[in-house]
């Protein structure tokens, strides 16, 4: 139980550290799934940069002198083991894509929101380069974000959407005969 705001920095630092190495685990399982070429690229370059976020915790966690391994994060298994639940339920090609991007989403909002935690806990401790550091990753986490955004809205919604309109004999259009 934590009693001080440095053991509870401790405790997200280690909860994010379990988050970030099973996300190394999954992300080529969601490439592997994907279709549209722009989503395995994401996934692709996203899990390189979760190994560079890996080593950045690990740093920060030296600096500070915490062990980063710890419990595992139930949060971020839960998220993984719904996206993985997805990629069995459904056909590979747009729909999957659009799910994928949904699950990745939901992965992404977990980790702005645990750095967001970490930065501000760093600033208030007066640890300013560990604080600079979380802020990089940070801001990746953001801009990852947004890049799933585009690709969903620029590409792989509009894909899936032209799918259902193939598969569906209205076109799309309830009430048509």
């Amino acid at each position: 139980m934590a009693s001080s705001i440095k053991e509870l920095l401790t405790i997200e630092l280690q909860d994010t550290y379990s988050a970030e190495t099973q996300i190394l685990k999954a992300l080529p399982k969601m490439e592997k799934a994907a279709s549209a070429a722009s989503l395995r690229q994401a996934f692709q370059e996203h899990r390189q940069q979760t190994e560079r976020q890996v080593e950045r915790l690990k740093e920060v966690c030296q600096m500070l002198k915490i062990k980063p391994e710890g419990e595992t994060c139930e949060a971020m298994q839960g998220l993984i083991e719904e996206g993985e639940e997805l990629v069995e339920e459904l056909d590979k090609g747009p729909v999957l894509d659009a799910a994928l991007i949904g699950a990745a989403q939901k992965v992404e909002h977990y980790e702005i929101a645990a750095y967001g935690t970490i930065c501000a806990m760093l600033k208030a401790m007066g640890e300013s380069k560990a604080a600079d550091l979380m802020a990089q990753t940070l801001k990746e986490e953001k801009d990852t974000d947004e890049l799933l955004t585009e690709v969903a809205e620029g590409e792989v919604n509009p894909a899936a959407l032209g799918q259902k309109a193939a598969n569906d004999p209205s076109g799309g259009k309830a009430g048509a005969a």
